[in-house]
């Protein structure tokens, strides 16, 4: 009797989230793989240790990075999964003394983010080139991290100070503005873009653009060698994501998440749409952003970030 062919068994860093959960606790049912999940908090930390050492089989990623990391020959390859997606509008906050009273007043001005590449700080530049007219490369980007991908070179206009503190820099006056530092204690610290909820909300429904910060990535040498291994974990992300949506439409889920679902005139009945077709707006936008922005060299096509065997899967 001839023996039964042995499952795959992958080593994965992925962060718990309400539609990812169910694939993790194993409540999606039998996916035909078996996972040894890697905690790790913040998942960002996880992308490092990726890029630089290809530690696991399967990975959350920026979704910066990871094209950034390809721009660099790095083997690995997403599937056209999105664990993370946020509106972008409210991440920019400035300090009222800079003499900052608009997106329009950023040029020559220091800006900080923790990274240059980190996705945020992508979208955010992009959104205030196209919506306000802001030359990216009029700003000195300061930046308090080492960036995922080691081999990636800064534009002449960004300042390294690793290991300090934006929030504190912002609230001293030591830069103008910043991306991504959160909830900051301080009156002199406001957004930078009024009412930037609805105007994230306005700006999809007219872009078709829902910002999405991850995705998820596999080891190119895994793909070769188990060619049905892309479409396993596809499917295996959207059991465990029609759980989760299941539970939204029967009313559970925190506020946060019902106020989302509720946006279906702007995202569709979908709001964790996976696949290329009802994300390519999106993808598009964040290739456009990354080649402006140098993070990588010239563009590429949605088609060709993705596992071939996935391209047609939503």
């Amino acid at each position: 009797m001839a023996a039964s062919a042995q499952r795959l068994r992958l080593k994965a860093a992925l962060a718990t989230y309400p539609h990812t959960r169910a694939l993790k606790e194993g409540s999606a049912g039998d996916v035909g793989l078996d996972f040894d999940l890697v905690e790790i908090s913040p998942i960002i930390a996880a992308f490092r240790r990726m890029i630089r050492t290809m530690e696991f089989d399967v990975s959350e990623m920026a979704l910066s990075t990871y094209l950034c990391a390809r721009a660099h020959g790095k083997p690995i390859t997403a599937i056209p999964v999105f664990p993370l997606r946020s509106f972008q509008h409210e991440s920019i906050v400035y300090n009222t003394k800079s003499g900052i009273s608009g997106p329009s007043d950023l040029a020559g001005r220091r800006v900080g983010v923790r990274a240059y590449t980190v996705t945020g700080g992508v979208w955010v530049r992009g959104i205030l080139g196209d919506e306000h007219g802001v030359d990216s490369n009029s700003i000195t980007w300061v930046v308090a991290d080492e960036e995922h991908v080691s081999e990636y070179a800064f534009p002449p206009n960004v300042e390294q100070h690793v290991g300090e503190d934006l929030a504190k820099m912002l609230v001293a006056g030591q830069i103008d503005a910043a991306i991504g530092v959160g909830k900051v204690d301080s009156p002199d610290v406001r957004p930078l873009i009024p009412d930037g909820r609805n105007a994230a909300i306005a700006w999809a429904k007219r872009t078709g653009i829902y910002p999405i910060n991850h995705t998820v990535i596999v080891k190119n040498a895994l793909l070769e060698a188990n060619p049905r291994l892309a479409e396993d974990l596809f499917a295996a992300f959207k059991r465990s994501k029609q759980v989760y949506l299941d539970r939204l439409a029967a009313g559970a889920g925190t506020p946060e998440d019902q106020a989302i679902a509720g946006l279906t005139d702007v995202l569709g009945r979908d709001p964790i749409a996976y696949g290329i077709a009802p994300n390519r707006a999106t993808l598009e936008a964040m290739i456009r952003y990354n080649v402006e922005q140098r993070v990588i060299p010239s563009s590429v096509s949605v088609e060709s970030m993705f596992a071939p065997s996935t391209l047609a899967l939503e």
